[in-house]
């Protein structure tokens, strides 16, 4: 049992509510003062646990990596107060984690579809364009309700980044997860690939540094969130200088994309596209930054709240998660003061609560008072 907990100070229900008065009662929130006394009170700021939209618990820069390390992964993520991750492909199997209640929530997609020869070695299932469509029937039947696509990467013999799929297999693709309950996500550098994805009614887009003017009505119009993983985005001049001697056009456009990556990011929130907040983590970038993320979308032009939304309530409304409500699980962050005013203080989270039971000691267990 998890026993009772009672929060003290503002509850942040929504970016724009606040209301006082909140317990955890043996993993559960509730509005509802226990007939008992609590076994801990908690002061502070309380928000929804943060989410990392775009991780990559089970992967590392080989590809497949030990259970020890998947775990190592997630407990990292927790220990900065990421609760709820969407998975965005890796080649471990993470099923075990959903049932170790001491780390984070976690939303599969299986692994990434790719074509053959144009990704990472070893990181996705890689097939020509007559297989695209079977696997992601698989992959889609494999995970939690979501299909991972890489839609771009360097083509060599072009020496620049081009799609990796034609757009009609790819439309059949997006209905055949459809058709199997999923929903698509798919990596995209490039500008071109966004107009495809868009065509084949994609449900999500990661990174999208391709993204123009003329994109930003169809996203809209579409619904499709985009998730920009801005500190991996960082990394584009790194890979731009090792590719320049070999492919000195890819290099400048990696560039010409990551120069840019801002001001498209804040153009898509101005016009209305739903931002969400992930750090890709698991290859290059590593675990334990999603307030980082948050942060490096308010120095992009996001108000601080956004930002914070980002990685928040909006972000769990659109995973299905629950937020801060009546039996909802008691998955919260405590800052020190309020993270919509002081972004910072996310950096130093006063109190980590998973499902009741309080981080302490890089463990979770109920202090009792």
């Amino acid at each position: 049992m998890a026993g009772i907990i009672e929060f003290s100070g503002t509850v942040l229900t929504a970016p724009d509510q606040e209301r006082h008065g909140l317990w955890a009662v043996n993993g559960r929130l509730t509005f509802r003062r226990p007939a008992v006394p609590p076994d801990v009170v908690l002061d502070g700021w309380v928000l929804p646990g943060l989410v990392d939209a775009h991780c990559h618990i089970g992967l590392g820069p080989a590809g497949d990596v030990s259970e020890s390390l998947a775990e190592q992964q997630a407990v990292t993520d927790r220990n900065a107060g990421t609760l709820l991750v969407r998975d965005a492909g890796a080649v471990h199997d993470t099923r075990w984690i959903q049932q170790r209640t001491e780390l984070p929530r976690i939303i599969r997609a299986g692994r990434h579809i790719a074509r053959t020869r144009r990704y990472l070695r070893g990181f996705a299932v890689e097939v020509e364009p007559d297989g695209l469509v079977e696997a992601v029937r698989k992959q889609a039947l494999a995970g939690d309700g979501w299909v991972k696509l890489v839609g771009d990467w360097i083509d060599r013999d072009a020496g620049d980044l081009t799609p990796s799929f034609p757009a009609a297999v790819v439309r059949d693709a997006v209905r055949a997860a459809h058709d199997e309950g999923a929903r698509v996500t798919a990596h995209c550098f490039a500008e071109d690939t966004l107009d495809d994805m868009l065509d084949a009614g994609i449900d999500c887009i990661e990174h999208g540094t391709g993204l123009l003017p003329r994109h930003l009505p169809r996203f809209v119009e579409q619904r499709v969130p985009i998730v920009p993983t801005l500190i991996n985005i960082a990394t584009f001049p790194e890979i731009a200088d090792r590719a320049e001697a070999k492919f000195p056009r890819y290099a400048a456009h990696m560039q010409a994309l990551w120069q840019r990556r801002n001001e498209r990011i804040l153009e898509a929130y101005e016009a209305g596209v739903t931002i969400y907040a992930g750090t890709d983590a698991g290859s290059v970038i590593s675990h334990g930054r999603i307030v980082d993320e948050i942060h490096a979308l308010h120095a992009a032009g996001l108000p601080a709240t956004a930002a914070l939304d980002a990685a928040s309530w909006a972000a769990r409304e659109w995973l299905g998660a629950d937020g801060i409500a009546e039996g909802a699980s008691a998955d919260v962050v405590v800052c020190g003061q309020d993270p919509r005013i002081s972004p910072e203080t996310l950096g130093e989270l006063k109190h980590i609560i998973l499902r009741g039971r309080e981080l302490r000691g890089n463990k979770l267990k109920l202090q009792v008072i």
